[in-house]
């Protein structure tokens, strides 16, 4: 008779105690039907799913085992695994400035409300945010998704669902917005205090990110405002922006993974342009600004980039580079951002306007653009790994 038999294991980790059990049910011709095990500060937490045939001779021998290396062991006869389908799978990343236990409870409960289960944590990093990754079987993506959302507000946390599996670790291209997400500036609100017209074009461009305003009238608009200014300011003005931290290591880490990362903006090709060069990226996209003789005429030149204009570039972008929309992510905070971000295959709406956070499946509202990289299932720890063999 055959008998399939959970074996649990615990205790202080050490080399060679998982060979040492996987070679005593060898030798008893045992078979492995599952195993997982893993090492929290230096404390092993060991599963095997084995079947038997012939007797239980063989956990005589795991006991002793267990006993030399001062471990626990236990034993638990179970079902057999069945043929049935596998459940769908889901991956919860929750992200915090501090992770209390209440915040984590109430988004197991949520879990459990949308009729999900937890089957496996794994913490991503511990700084400069705490993050775990929770995969979750079972459950319905659109009453998960909406349970989360609840606890999402309720703590103060950020949480993102995707479904688990080959798709969502085949992303290789970001395309992401540059004002306020890839920098924490407004370049048009920088160019306008050079101009002298800073209450005005500050006013249009609240308007224009909360969806209250036309986003290309409202551009024309702040443009006409910044007339007669001399294209050298282009070079101060580069020079006077910042980037939002973890910029530099987010897109350099999305470099070594080979993703094709490209920045969008609504802003100019003068201040894009080199910030792009700067940070190495692969393309850059950005409005231009009429210079005639020196002077910026208060105009623009060509196609606006705009809210459809991202998405177009998006798609545009991601056939250029031979990879399916639902391979692509995009990154934005601004009411401009919304269709490209519902567009891509992941879309992340970063320390977002309310119209956009309402909007988005997914918000990272932490001041740490390399975040994101724990939304895409990287750990902490790999990052700076490939920083130390590669300090670039």
């Amino acid at each position: 008779m055959t008998e399939t038999i959970l074996v649990s294991v615990t205790g202080l980790d050490g080399p060679g105690i998982t060979a040492g059990l996987l070679h005593i049910l060898e030798d008893a011709e045992a078979g492995v039907l599952d195993m997982e095990q893993v090492v929290i500060r230096d404390r092993l937490n060991l599963g095997i799913l084995i079947s038997l045939d012939g007797g239980m001779s063989p956990l005589k021998d795991l006991l002793y085992f267990a006993w030399k290396r001062g471990i626990d062991i236990d034993f638990e006869v179970v079902d057999p695994p069945d043929d049935a389908p596998m459940p769908p799978r889901f991956a919860v990343t929750v992200i915090g400035e501090t992770l209390h236990p209440g915040s984590l409870g109430g988004v197991a409960d949520a879990i459990v409300a949308g009729g999900g289960n937890i089957e496996r944590i794994a913490r991503l990093s511990k700084y400069p945010v705490i993050s775990y990754e929770l995969l979750i079987v079972g459950g319905d993506l659109p009453r998960l998704r909406t349970e989360l959302i609840r606890a999402s507000s309720a703590h103060t946390v950020d949480i993102a669902i995707q479904r688990e599996g080959l798709r969502r670790r085949a992303k290789r291209l970001v395309l992401v917005d540059v004002d306020s997400t890839l920098i924490t500036d407004e370049v048009i609100d920088l160019l306008a205090a050079e101009a002298g017209t800073s209450d005005e074009v500050e006013a249009l461009t609240a308007r224009a990110m909360a969806g209250e305003l036309d986003f290309e009238e409202a551009l024309r608009k702040r443009v006409a405002l910044l007339a007669g200014l001399d294209a050298s300011t282009f070079d101060r003005v580069a020079s006077a922006v910042t980037l939002t931290p973890g910029a530099r290591t987010f897109v350099r880490t999305l470099h070594r993974l080979g993703f094709s990362v490209a920045i969008v903006s609504g802003g100019f090709t003068g201040i894009v342009d080199r910030i792009g060069a700067e940070l190495g990226i692969d393309h850059a996209f950005a409005n231009e600004l009429e210079v005639v003789d020196g002077v910026l005429t208060g105009a623009l030149v060509g196609r606006i980039i705009d809210g459809p204009g991202k998405a177009t570039i998006l798609t545009d972008l991601a056939a250029s580079e031979g990879v399916p929309l639902d391979q692509t992510v995009a990154v934005g905070d601004g009411a401009n951002d919304l269709e490209m971000l519902s567009l891509a295959g992941l879309g992340i709406a970063f320390n977002p306007k309310p119209v956009v956070g309402a909007a988005a499946d997914t918000s990272v509202n932490v001041p740490y653009l390399d975040a994101i990289l724990f939304v895409l299932g990287i750990r902490r720890e790999e990052i700076e790994d490939a920083d130390r063999l590669d300090p670039r």
